[in-house]
């Protein structure tokens, strides 16, 4: 089986249609997982929610998808994910809120536990370091637990004690007999100083994981945000990957 990893789409369809056409090149996925944040900062909410709930055999929650159906205090954003908050709220239709509603904060699927922040806090934790990584272990009993929110592509390798890495583009990387914290990066707005969308693949069979990245048409998507009124910072942040 092979499993395609999307995390922090954040209404971004540009970069999720090029994500899922190379991951057709890649030779597709038997099952793809979405890891929260379908919606917040980009232009494209209705197209991206309608792809997810097509694509997607699993997705959970993230704390933009609750905060843009009010089920999440927004005092705790920056004023610009907030206006971005308010202008998502006003596009939703109600079959949208209810989908948003009803998805789960964490999901358990054989070797990997899937949540947006972390397991010890689904909604809120960045794991920014392998000490927060050992802290969070004892938050789920799988092999692996699959996490986004940071948009940065990074792993966690936990034996006695945990040590981070980077991945590297396009190399397959190996899960041995140890315990994983994965974070597959952002498709829809990275972080890491790489403007290109990034995605997680995994073959069950040699036990890899591939960390790939995308590029696509960043002017169009920054057109569209101009053109509804979204935060200047959102728009400029696209082009730089931070």
């Amino acid at each position: 089986m092979r499993y395609a990893i999307l995390a922090d789409i954040h209404s971004n369809l540009t970069a999720l249609e090029a994500v899922l056409a190379d991951l057709s090149q890649q030779g597709g996925a038997d099952e793809i997982w979405c890891l929260g944040d379908i919606v917040g900062y980009g232009p494209d909410p209705h197209e991206c929610l309608e792809l997810v709930r097509s694509r997607c055999k699993l997705c959970v929650a993230g704390n933009h998808d609750l905060a843009v159906i009010g089920k999440l205090d927004i005092s705790s954003f920056n004023p610009d994910a907030v206006k971005a908050i308010r202008w998502h709220s006003s596009q939703l239709i109600e079959s949208e809120t209810h989908f948003l509603a009803d998805l789960p904060q964490k999901i358990v699927k054989g070797d990997f536990t899937l949540v947006h922040g972390s397991p010890r806090q689904p909604l809120w934790e960045y794991i920014l370091s392998a000490r927060q990584a050992e802290e969070n272990l004892t938050y789920f009993n799988t092999r692996c637990c699959l996490i986004g929110h940071s948009h940065l592509p990074q792993y966690y390798q936990c034996d006695t004690t945990c040590s981070s890495g980077n991945p590297q583009e396009g190399n397959s990387f190996l899960l041995s007999a140890s315990r994983y914290i994965l974070n597959p990066g952002s498709v829809g707005q990275p972080r890491d100083r790489d403007p290109r969308a990034a995605y997680g693949l995994y073959d069950s069979p040699t036990a890899t994981m591939n960390f790939q990245r995308v590029s696509y048409d960043i002017v169009s998507v920054q057109s569209r945000m101009e053109k509804v009124g979204l935060p200047r910072w959102l728009i400029e942040r696209l082009a730089c990957g931070q």
